[in-house]
């Protein structure tokens, strides 16, 4: 049976030189980061030259590294596809332990962010975004929930918020043509990142923006174009990414930007409330409270 790219990699990880084993240790152990890296970023990685990235390629079988890179991508994409994972908690795991065992997995993701979390970066990302004269905040595919979660508190708290939303690559180049070196741009991307989140971070950084990336770890290719990287452990172990890190260290953000301005931001929420008053937005008639319990009642259109 033909040996795929991974049983090539680790073939060479056991038998090749100090420069390829150290190149195929890397590649096994960061293949989510590997799929989106250059020959030069792999060799400055792995502390070797390029030309040694591109021999081993060859090496392997490949006729350059940009056919050693794709057929890397593609096992990757196989794999992540794959659903034996989920079959394998399936089995292992009663229904009884089932709700324990996925919590207490995403409690150690928490603990693990918040080792991880650098307090200085974490603080100038505060202090950047309340800087900003425009935000502008990016996620797709399972980072799109979470970039929804910001940008909906961040338009609260100070407004001058662009979410970018879903389509082509052409249309967040529209969405975002002003931006500036005034302007902020918050990157959000989670394995299997996105390259049109990727793209348009580079696009901001050109045009002299901050750029704030929040992603999984240090070999994220999401920090090639950031001046400020926050990181939060994600889990792609099964289909379902778990996203319970990257929201709490959201919400400890949005909590420090409250707390960094809070009479301007009451201020504002102040406003904002007396607006929903005066357009009806919430229908405060439809609930009545009696003692400690909402009575919701129904609402008649007589």
């Amino acid at each position: 049976m033909e040996m795929n790219v991974m049983d090539r990699v680790l073939e060479a990880r056991n038998k090749r030189s100090k420069g390829y084993r150290a190149i195929a240790e890397y590649i096994v152990q960061n293949t989510k980061q590997a799929v989106f890296m250059t020959a030069a970023a792999i060799a400055k990685e792995t502390g070797v030259s390029e030309s040694t990235v591109v021999r081993f390629a060859a090496a392997l079988g490949y006729e350059g590294f940009p056919e050693f890179h794709k057929a890397l991508e593609d096992w990757l994409q196989e794999q992540l596809e794959s659903n034996d994972s989920v079959v394998n908690i399936a089995s292992k795991t009663s229904e009884s332990e089932l709700i324990q065992n996925v919590m207490t997995s995403d409690m150690k993701k928490i603990n693990d962010t918040i080792e991880r979390t650098d307090v200085t970066s974490f603080h100038m990302a505060v202090d950047m975004i309340l800087s900003a004269k425009n935000i502008y905040v990016m996620g797709l595919r399972n980072s799109e929930p979470v970039a929804h979660f910001l940008a909906f508190y961040l338009q609260m708290i100070r407004g001058n918020v662009t979410l970018l939303t879903t389509g082509s690559t052409t249309e967040f180049f529209e969405q975002m043509i002003r931006i500036g070196k005034d302007d902020v741009f918050i990157g959000i991307g989670f394995p299997r990142y996105s390259m049109r989140t990727l793209k348009a971070m580079e696009f901001a950084n050109d045009r002299k923006a901050t750029v704030i990336a929040i992603t999984d770890n240090e070999h994220s290719p999401m920090k090639m174009y950031a001046t400020c990287n926050l990181f939060a452990a994600s889990d792609s172990s099964t289909f379902i990414d778990s996203m319970v890190a990257p929201m709490s260290l959201i919400n400890a953000l949005l909590t420090a930007i409250c707390l960094k301005k809070p009479k301007e931001i009451q201020k504002h929420l102040k406003l904002l409330e007396q607006t929903w008053n005066t357009y009806q937005v919430y229908l405060n008639d439809e609930i009545d409270f009696i003692g400690d319990d909402p009575i919701i009642k129904e609402v008649k259109n007589e």
